[in-house]
């Protein structure tokens, strides 16, 4: 497997870590006005829109449609399609067999470049997940969030070789910290994995006591960090244009 992942010209896995912020609108007209703060003021690379939050989620009508707004005035920005359920700290949830068509569809309408899986979802589901959206021509983040605690080391590992056995082009992984040794614990597995070389993987520990690893993680094998425009999306994520200044000092 490549050690990168090329999504729109920005290659995932090299260099600096890429910079993704979250649209977090609950209405059209509040998307469009993040999607035009991010195109005016923020210097990014990717844009993950977090469906979740969307007041007409349940519909995948309304859903593709404001996807392919989301297209239009992002232009060239790669565009992340995440549906973050409520057991993983979403705003909802949908039915499994809901969930997987709404990720079907996305990938099909050629709108989102990459989508987001849950990697507890179930194997199967996500298996054929990952299949049908490297089928379809766009990449698989298979995701797993913690917002209660950080697991064991050995635990970690599993979780991000088992999203890539289960077909991620980008495992991913976000915790919560109650120590500062739990943000040791992260990082120790982020190397771990990317050590073994076998493509791109996205990791985080939340909140204050984890912000280190949004701006450090790449020294440990993170390929992307998650910043701030207008809303933060989860706790510890800091402002796009900090961030931004930070990653250059350290990874230039």
């Amino acid at each position: 497997m490549s050690r990168i992942v090329e999504i729109r010209g920005i290659r995932v896995g090299e260099g600096v870590p890429k910079i993704c912020v979250s649209l977090t609108g609950r209405t059209k007209e509040e998307l469009r006005e993040e999607a035009e703060l991010l195109l005016r003021t923020t210097d990014l690379d990717f844009a993950e829109w977090r469906v979740d939050f969307f007041e007409n989620a349940d519909s995948a009508e309304a859903v593709l449609e404001q996807l392919a707004e989301l297209r239009n005035l992002l232009g060239d920005i790669p565009l992340i399609f995440t549906f973050r359920s409520a057991r993983e700290g979403g705003q909802r949830e949908l039915t499994t067999e809901a969930y997987t068509r709404l990720n079907r569809e996305a990938a099909a309408s050629g709108h989102a470049d990459v989508i987001d899986i849950e990697l507890f979802t179930g194997d199967e589901v996500v298996r054929e997940l990952t299949a049908e959206v490297k089928r379809l021509d766009a990449v698989s983040i298979v995701s797993n969030h913690d917002f209660d605690a950080t697991p064991a080391q050995a635990e970690l590992v599993s979780r991000l070789r088992r999203a890539r056995e289960l077909g991620a082009d980008i495992p991913k992984i976000a915790v919560m910290p109650r120590n500062p040794g739990d943000v040791l614990t992260l990082l120790a597995a982020t190397y771990e994995v990317s050590s073994e070389q076998q493509g791109p993987i996205i990791t985080m520990s939340m909140d204050k006591t984890g912000v280190v690893s949004r701006i450090a993680g790449g020294t440990f094998g993170s390929a992307l960090t998650f910043g701030a425009a207008k809303n933060v999306s989860a706790p510890g994520q800091l402002a796009v244009a900090e961030l931004k200044g930070i990653l250059n000092a350290l990874y230039a």
